[in-house]
């Protein structure tokens, strides 16, 4: 399936500032995109929103990493849906496009169609990992699962581990254009405060029952009046708004922000993107011990493998893996 951006401004993030307040955001629209990162599995409508959501959070984080990094969000339960994976590859040269992809693992027969969406996930931890490249150690930050959305758990995550009050808008849905077919449109702003060298930030104890920082713990005198006036604003905004399509994102700060000095940056496009490949998959599968490739191997006589991201099928034989079966081996 062929999908094309139909608007000029979708499928981008644009990044702002708000000179007054001192807060720096992002505006995100997705339209092929989320369609493409949908598209490769046939999920009940309670496992895309989950998707949805964390494809935004990860399109509106992931823009700040630089060229050639990843960014990944890992959304771990013990509930009906265990994981929510995505992944936003940083341009390989200026002016490219990042690229997005996302995969939900979850137990169909433990899901409860008309439950709470994010309930479903149970108890678990939000984490954001960044790769750097070949010879540097990956940053990990871990939070527990809190509120009640995958928007509050980013949230918390930002107080806790950076120190840095940060808010989310989003929304996400199948909308249908005259004389064109439904398909999915997302949008979502993200407010953040301009990060600061405190020597007093990691003195900060945290005062709530489930140990973790509030944006009032973190803030207070101006800054914290400049964040509670953005965010009184950024509480105005609609739904058809975040999403589109007859609002540009220049027009959305202008109506949001027009007292707080918004200043816009260069937009980044964004594509569906998958880096599996045959190698990938042959290198990963020649890591298992014999036995466990011997009970992986088809009547047909091959070891097949599916990228859980994009659907790609690769089929290799034992010997292009390095194994041969033998007596009790043999499948």
């Amino acid at each position: 399936m062929t999908i094309t951006s139909k608007i000029a401004w979708d499928d981008t993030v644009l990044p702002f500032q708000l000179d007054h307040s001192d807060i720096r955001g992002r505006v995100v629209r997705l339209d092929g995109v989320l369609d493409q990162v949908l598209s490769q599995h046939n999920y009940p409508p309670l496992i895309e929103a989950l998707v949805a959501e964390a494809t935004l959070l990860t399109a509106l984080i992931g823009q700040t990493i630089k060229l050639r990094w990843k960014l990944s969000l890992q959304i771990r339960g013990d509930g009906a849906v265990s994981m929510i994976a995505t992944d936003y590859y940083g341009p390989t040269e200026d002016g490219q496009p990042a690229r997005l992809r996302a995969y939900a693992g979850y137990d169909p027969e433990k899901l409860h169609a008309e439950g709470p969406t994010f309930a479903q996930i149970g108890q678990g931890f939000f984490a954001i990992l960044i790769d750097q490249g070949e010879g540097m150690v990956p940053y990990q930050g871990i939070t527990p699962l809190v509120g009640g959305s995958l928007s509050d758990c980013a949230g918390a995550y930002f107080a806790q581990s950076e120190q840095l009050p940060t808010r989310f808008a989003l929304s996400f849905g199948k909308s249908q254009m005259p004389g064109q077919t439904l398909h999915w449109r997302a949008g979502g702003v993200m407010l953040q405060t301009m990060p600061k060298a405190s020597p007093f930030a990691a003195a900060l104890e945290p005062v709530h029952p489930d140990g973790l920082l509030r944006a009032d713990d973190i803030l207070d005198g101006a800054e914290g009046e400049n964040w509670r006036r953005a965010n009184a604003l950024l509480d105005t905004v609609e739904d058809l708004e975040l999403i589109g399509p007859t609002v540009q994102p220049t027009e959305l700060l202008v109506r949001l922000f027009h007292e707080e000095g918004a200043r816009v940056f260069e937009a980044q496009p964004l594509r569906f993107g998958c880096s599996c490949s045959a190698q990938k998959v042959k290198e990963s599968l020649a890591t298992y011990h014999t036995n466990d490739l011997a009970d992986m191997v088809t009547d047909q006589g091959v070891i097949t493998a599916d990228c859980q991201f994009c659907g790609a099928h690769y089929e290799f034989t034992p010997d292009q893996l390095g194994h041969t079966f033998e007596g009790e081996d043999a499948p």
